[in-house]
């Protein structure tokens, strides 16, 4: 398939904050879940620059809520390895360092490739189905620019992988490196010295036609490239100096 390669997209690294829907976090039995995931996504989406403080008070302001459920979700974050608590001053994003970024993404490179071989052996056809229509999905996505969707429905067929592996370690495993790279596989579509965008969206063809002929050996094998790839478009954003330390008060 011929790909029409997209322009940039994605936030800037300041502290430009988009506007919220009024009433948002109206639903006090949600607030939690619903700040902790639109937190989430403004860490991963590279609003902040890895290593850069989290501006508690202006984050506050754009969700409308007390720095008391803001830290909590931070906490929250802190654990899944995309924000540092610092003690007394605040928490900043998480900066992986070059060796810590190297071992990472060899680690879930082993873990998809042996999930991709795995899943070969044991998918059954509504599974891949699925896969297949995610994939559609996410091309959807890539020729409209939505790097928010295209990144959604690329990390549903990961994960669609690795389910259809039916390996409970293997699953435990994933999801612990998942959570620490999140960030880092977004950043890595910024890439702006080269497509990475676009290869990345030809690697995920190679993918579902090697799942849909069962190649187990060959499958792992694109997985495990598709995420050395992956880390070195992501590694200029992620070991780039960090923002001058800024308090918000």
């Amino acid at each position: 398939m011929m790909l029409e390669p997209p322009v940039g997209a994605a936030a800037d690294e300041g502290l430009a904050l988009p506007s919220a829907p009024a009433g948002e976090f109206c639903g006090v039995p949600s607030l939690h879940d619903a700040l902790l995931a639109r937190l989430r996504d403004f860490v991963v989406e590279g609003n902040l620059a890895p290593g850069a403080r989290v501006p508690e008070r202006l984050l506050c302001e754009r969700f409308g809520v007390s720095r008391t459920p803001l830290r909590e979700a931070l906490k929250v974050l802190a654990a899944e390895g995309l924000i540092e608590l610092l003690p007394n001053r605040g928490a900043r994003v998480r900066q992986l360092g070059p060796e810590e970024l190297v071992a990472l993404f060899d680690m879930m490179g082993g873990l998809e490739a042996l999930a991709g071989r795995l899943a070969c052996e044991k998918i059954a056809e509504p599974a891949f189905a699925d896969i297949e229509r995610l994939h559609h999905e996410m091309y959807g996505f890539y020729l409209r620019r939505d790097l928010r969707g295209y990144f959604a429905c690329n990390q549903a067929i990961h994960d669609r992988i690795v389910e259809a592996a039916d390996n409970e370690p293997l699953r435990a495993a994933y999801a612990n490196v998942a959570g620490r790279l999140r960030r880092a596989r977004y950043a890595a579509n910024l890439d702006a010295n080269r497509d990475r965008w676009g290869e990345a969206m030809r690697e995920h063809e190679a993918i579902l036609d090697a799942l849909r002929r069962r190649a187990g050996d060959e499958l792992g094998d694109i997985l495990f490239r598709h995420l050395r790839n992956k880390r070195r478009a992501a590694a200029p954003r992620e070991n780039a100096p960090p923002p001058p330390d800024r308090s918000d008060g």
